[in-house]
């Protein structure tokens, strides 16, 4: 067999594997959409669920998915973001940069369950934050550090050095040139990795069962107070987010119609995270245009 033969036969057999990928992922998305779009409705998002009787909807887990995704981005952001400048621009190549690196990858393997325990077990037992929105969004950040972190180290290194040169030549410090300079060119970059990550959180459930709960009190959404018992913004009450109430209607849901709020259920939560996912092409494009008035050339 000649070397054509050899790298046609290479070929056909990666487009064969990656058709076998997108053919799971069509039929798994496909079968969710398919059995849940009929159950949507507009009474089925703005109604409170019920754990006894039927035509209960997903008003408040909806909501509690959304409080904690943007809690969880103002804590992790500002940490991912001052780790990444850091990796990017000012760690040198030694032991210890390796170790911290080294740290992140670790990080990032970690199953979720294991976070929600060590959250279960640090936040809600020694800190006493008790099951809350608070002890979820502070788990789902270390869940989410790792994957920030590098997004805005990548973002910050793909800025050329040229532009760096720069900057410095104008005799701008170098703290100056990262923040007036890097920065601004970095945005795009970091806004897809927001976005990713976001859909990554909202879909989260296993971290969530231990430290912000699995029940859903009825809020109020006319009190703004956020130290109110009964506050919507109130970030230490309990709140059952969307992926955890799937996972509850599946394992131990009573109601007689489980099987419809779940469905439902599934088709918003994957509604939701494919918008996450395709607008974060769209909105890093979009910014990278408006930063630098130029389209993003696409990598490969």
């Amino acid at each position: 067999m000649n070397a054509k033969k050899i790298n046609k036969l290479a070929i056909g057999t990666i487009w064969a594997l990656v058709s076998v990928v997108v053919l799971i992922l069509i039929f798994l998305l496909g079968y969710i959409l398919v059995t849940g779009l009929s159950d949507i409705s507009w009474k089925f998002l703005t109604s409170t669920s019920s754990s006894i009787s039927a035509g209960g909807g997903i008003r408040d887990q909806l909501f509690n998915s959304v409080y904690l995704l943007v809690l969880t981005i103002i804590i992790s952001l500002p940490i991912s973001l001052g780790a990444g400048i850091y990796l990017a621009e000012y760690a040198k190549d030694n032991w210890i940069t390796t170790l911290i690196k080294t740290a992140i990858e670790v990080l990032s393997s970690l199953p979720s369950i294991v976070v929600g325990l060590f959250g279960y077990l640090i936040l809600v037992i020694k800190f006493q934050l008790d099951y809350s929105i608070l002890s979820g969004a502070i788990a789902l950040t270390i869940f989410n550090l790792p994957l920030l972190t590098r997004s805005v180290e990548d973002s910050i290194e793909e800025v050329p050095k040229l532009q760096r040169e720069a900057g410095l030549s104008l005799g701008l410090s170098k703290s100056k040139t990262i923040v007036g300079v890097v920065l601004p060119l970095a945005i795009p970059g970091i806004i897809t990795g927001v976005i990713l990550s976001s859909g990554r959180i909202f879909g989260e459930a296993a971290a969530l069962i231990y430290t912000a709960g699995q029940s859903a009190p009825i809020v109020s959404y006319t009190d703004w107070n956020p130290f109110s018992p009964s506050s919507f913004l109130n970030p230490m009450r309990p709140a059952e987010t969307l992926a955890v109430h799937i996972w509850k209607l599946n394992t131990e849901g009573i109601v007689p119609d489980a099987h419809i709020v779940s469905s439902g259920a599934s088709a918003v939560l994957i509604i939701v995270i494919l918008i996450f996912n395709l607008s974060s092409r769209f909105f890093g494009n979009w910014a990278y245009r408006k930063m630098t008035g130029t389209t993003r050339k696409k990598r490969g």
